[in-house]
Parts: C-alpha cells; sequence; structure tokens
C-alpha cells in the first residue's frame, strides 16, 4: 500500500493562494486506507476550504487515482464545474494521474510517504524502497535497502548497539534481523554470499513496464 499523510493545512493555503473555486479528487483505495483521501476526508477538506473563503464546487471519489482510465472517468462532472484548480487528496502518483487528464493546475494535499505493510488500521510501517533489484532471496524475506539506515547490503556496519540501529536506536539493526531470520529458515549460509552493491547508474527514469508487448 502506498502510505500517504496530509499535508500541513497552511501549506494547503499556500498551494491554492490563486485559485477560488476548487474541486476535490479523492482515492477510493491507498489514501482511503490511510485516512488522507476518502468520503470523510473530502468532506472534512471541504469544509476547512470554505471556511478558509474558497468555494469547492464539487467532490469526487475514484476507485483508484493511479488508473488513468478510471480517473478520466470519474472526473467528467468537472467540465461544468468551471473550476481554477483541482485538489488531490491522494498518493503523488495520483495526483500527476488527474494532471495527465485535466487542463488545470492539480495540486497535492498529501505527502507520499512510502510504501508499506499495514500491520492495523491506522498501523503503517515501511518494507519496500521498489529499488528493481530485489535481493529478499538472499536476506530471508527482509528488506535491508527498506530496513538498513544505511542500504547496506553485505552486512551490518558495525555501529549497531545492543542490536539497535546507530542512525535511530528505535530500530533494530537490520542485519542482525536477517542473521536471526537465516537462522531460522536453515539458510545462514547465504549470509556469506557476497551480494553486489546497488548500482543504480543503469537505472532510467521513469520506467515502464507494458504487459501487451509480443514476447520475443
Amino acid at each position: 500500500m502506498i502510505i500517504t499523510q496530509k499535508k500541513p493545512p497552511e501549506e494547503i493555503l499556500s498551494l491554492l493562494s490563486g485559485a477560488k473555486k476548487i474541486a476535490l479528487i479523492g482515492c477510493g483505495q491507498c489514501a482511503s486506507a490511510c485516512q488522507t483521501g476518502g468520503e470523510k476526508e473530502l468532506g472534512e477538506m471541504k469544509a476547512f476550504l470554505e471556511e478558509n473563503g474558497k468555494e469547492v464546487a464539487g467532490t469526487i471519489l475514484s476507485e483508484e487515482c493511479c488508473h488513468k482510465l478510471l480517473v478520466k472517468r470519474d472526473l467528467k462532472p468537472l467540465k461544468d464545474w468551471d473550476v481554477d484548480a483541482v485538489l488531490g487528496l491522494s498518493c503523488g502518483d495520483g495526483v500527476q494521474t488527474v494532471a495527465d487528464n485535466v487542463q488545470l493546475p492539480v495540486y497535492p494535499a498529501n505527502n507520499t510517504m512510502f510504501l508499506g505493510q499495514v500491520e492495523r488500521v491506522g498501523i503503517f510501517h515501511e518494507y519496500c524502497r521498489m529499488c528493481g533489484d530485489c535481493v529478499l532471496g538472499s536476506t530471508g524475506g527482509i528488506c535491508p535497502i527498506t530496513k538498513c539506515a544505511k542500504s547496506l547490503v553485505n552486512g551490518p556496519c558495525g555501529g549497531q548497539k545492543n542490536g539497535k540501529c546507530e542512525v535511530n536506536p528505535e530500530n533494530d539493526c537490520a542485519w542482525i534481523l536477517i542473521y536471526k531470520r537465516l537462522e531460522a529458515i536453515g539458510q545462514l549460509d547465504r549470509l556469506g554470499q557476497t551480494r553486489p552493491d546497488k548500482d543504480h547508474a543503469g537505472t532510467s527514469y521513469p520506467r515502464h513496464i507494458n504487459l501487451r508487448e509480443k514476447k520475443s
């Protein structure tokens, strides 16, 4: 799940300083689960903006703000609303998808934080950096890129104390976790395998995947 947090109210008002009439669009998936872009949050944002002198022409709750065709369908009411701007209560991907479909300024109401695990309602943990070069097969299913503050791929830095990270003592040392996991599943020999350092030089952003391309 893409985890988002609400931007400070004053920042949202600053983004919308040149707009008088605004449309709001939320996301029925990740942002709803994060309580940053569901039906309740759309209502709260509408009330907040109106209290601060803005006119909210309408609200839209898209099923998935990152799905271009669904967003295109859901934005059809905008044609009749004559708004100055759109405020997206979704992740950054959703905001950009909305912007692809309209000739209007589109502003983010949220900060996009990370791809996370849902422990329970309202509790999220960062689990994946989406690096495109997964090493989980050799680290016991624990990601050193995400869980290690230094993203080390060949063992700990030596700065841990009592099993905790020197950068953030509230976090467990990723490589101690990896050691214990590999030991528990009988794969401790993998710890001695040398892994190449992460090389992002060959990555060309933005990346694209087309499942419709014919395989040679």
